[in-house]
């Protein structure tokens, strides 16, 4: 009998995202239970037919709750806050649009910011730093970028332990979306976080939670 969720993925900072907060959840409630497909990008397997009936845009991760006639999502913050609704009514990691629009409204303006800026320019600093051919303008680009948007979190860190919520924040989808991104910072070629000491503290505060552990390994 398949589970309730399945979860096609492959190991990057996206695909850690929804597996992060799958894996918080079953922490939370072990009944919940899913199952992985690993989307081989050697192989092609994103833009195979059968994927692109699940996603369009041939890109990882998509979520399918069979439990729901096999309803199908993509796209991270989509995967994040389906699973939000759906699966943490208790609301541990958002906040209840009803009875705390203030602090939801934040956490999605955190969201949108990684999803628009933190996650894409760290893509292409990622790409121009390690597989397309040597383009120096391009590289300082999203490296400089890249580092611009690393200082606008660290200044929203000060003082909090996480992006959203009163007083020194919770832990919440906003930090779920945006920490996978900065994890592989040496693949940029930035060797520590030193340089941004609240951001440091912040990634790892969340590496100590076992279930954003457990979700980094998830497809590996």
């Amino acid at each position: 009998m398949s589970k309730p969720l399945t979860l096609y993925t492959f190991p990057t900072p996206n695909g850690a995202q929804p597996a992060v907060l799958l894996e918080e959840l079953k922490k939370a409630d072990p009944s919940l239970d899913y199952s992985v497909q690993r989307v081989e990008f050697g192989k092609g397997m994103q833009k195979e037919p059968w994927f692109l009936k699940l996603n369009p845009n041939g890109r990882i991760p998509v979520l399918v709750d069979n439990s729901r006639g096999n309803f199908t999502i993509f796209e991270t913050a989509a995967i994040l806050l389906y699973l939000a609704q759906h699966y943490d009514k208790n609301h541990q990691f958002w906040f209840d649009p009803a009875t705390d629009p203030d602090n939801y409204s934040v956490m999605l303006q955190w969201i949108f910011f990684t999803h628009g800026g933190v996650g894409p320019m760290g893509g292409q600093a990622h790409h121009f730093m390690n597989v397309a051919p040597d383009i120096p303008y391009a590289k300082t680009r999203y490296l400089d970028e890249t580092k611009r948007l690393w200082g606008i979190l660290e200044g929203r860190l000060e003082g909090r332990e996480w992006l959203a919520g009163s007083g020194k924040g919770k832990f919440s989808l906003a930090d779920i979306k945006t920490i996978p991104w900065l994890i592989g910072h040496k693949l940029i070629g930035i060797e520590t976080l030193d340089e941004w000491p609240n951001v440091k503290a912040w990634v790892q505060r969340a590496e100590t939670r076992e279930g954003f552990k457990a979700g980094l390994q998830v497809g590996k």
